[in-house]
C-alpha cells in the first residue's frame, strides 16, 4: 500500500555537503527527512520557485525528454529503504502504458516539483523511516 506524501520543507545549508528535504503525509501526521546533495536541493528549490536557468539543467533535460517521447510523469513512488538509502521510481505514462524508471528520490522530486507531481511512499518505507536513526 502506498501513502500520499508532499514535500513540506527543504533545508539548504550551503556550507555543508548534505541537505535535507522533508516529506509529510498528506492526510496524516507522519513525516521523515531524506538526505540529498546540494545540487539536488538547489534544483528542487529552483523548480519550485519557477526560476529558469539560462541553459537547461539535468532535471529540465529529463522532463523535456519524457515529453518529447510522448510521455507524462504521472507520479513518484519511494518504494524501498535499505541501509539509510531511499529508492524511488518515476511512473511515466506513454500510449496508455505505465513505465517504471529507477530513480533517486531527490532526482524524482526535483523532476516532479515544477508540475506538482504526486509523491507516494510505500507503507513499509514509512514504518522503517520512522524507526531508523538518521545518519
Amino acid at each position: 500500500m502506498t501513502v500520499r506524501m508532499e514535500l513540506s520543507r527543504i533545508f539548504i545549508r550551503e556550507l555543508k555537503d548534505l541537505q535535507f528535504i522533508e516529506l509529510q503525509e498528506v492526510d496524516g501526521e507522519r513525516s521523515f527527512p531524506i538526505a540529498i546533495g546540494l545540487p539536488e536541493a538547489q534544483a528542487i528549490e529552483r523548480r519550485l520557485k519557477g526560476l529558469e536557468p539560462p541553459r537547461p539543467q539535468t532535471h529540465d533535460l529529463l522532463a523535456s525528454t519524457i515529453e518529447a517521447l510522448g510521455g507524462t510523469l504521472e507520479h513518484i513512488v519511494i518504494h524501498d529503504l535499505s541501509d539509510n538509502t531511499f529508492f524511488a521510481k518515476l511512473i511515466v505514462k506513454r500510449d496508455g502504458q505505465e513505465i517504471e524508471i529507477d530513480s533517486r528520490p531527490s532526482d524524482a522530486i526535483a523532476l516532479g516539483a515544477a508540475t506538482n507531481v504526486p509523491i507516494f511512499v510505500e507503507e513499509k518505507v514509512l514504518e522503517q523511516a520512522g524507526s531508523e536513526e538518521p545518519t
